[in-house]
């Protein structure tokens, strides 16, 4: 037996907002660069649709083509944001990471820093004699 697949069709409101996201932008910031008001981006993140003109401002705003917030994925763990800025050469930046490593990363800095710190103590306590 069959089953048909039915795809979703594309909610552009849905990926501009995943798009603002993934690349770290309030509603607030893009409502600044774009003249409006953040109520006013939260409208459009709730619409299915939008006009071409719209959908093209929102793109230039956020450093991308207005294709790449068409075909975001869907995806929730791991965000592939493509930079496709209009350059001479044609070449794409891309960046893939995992939110998880990054703070993992983080927490290695800081632990790192932590530890040379005591260190730092520790040879300094030492160094010191107790006066009577």
């Amino acid at each position: 037996m069959e089953t048909a697949v039915r795809k979703r069709p594309v909610h552009l409101g849905d990926h501009v907002r995943r798009m603002r996201t993934a690349l770290g932008v309030k509603q607030a910031s893009l409502a600044s660069e774009l003249g409006t008001t953040q109520q006013n981006i939260s409208r459009i993140e709730q619409e299915e649709d939008m006009d071409k003109a719209t959908l093209e401002k929102i793109a230039k705003a956020l450093g991308v083509t207005p294709e790449a917030i068409e075909n975001f994925p869907e995806e929730g763990a791991m965000f592939n944001v493509q930079t496709l800025h209009d350059n001479a050469s044609g070449n794409f930046n891309n960046y893939t990471f995992n939110p998880i490593e990054k703070i993992v990363e983080l927490y290695d800095a800081l632990l790192k820093a932590e530890r040379e710190k005591n260190e730092l103590l520790e040879r300094m306590l030492k160094g010191q004699t107790p006066e009577r």
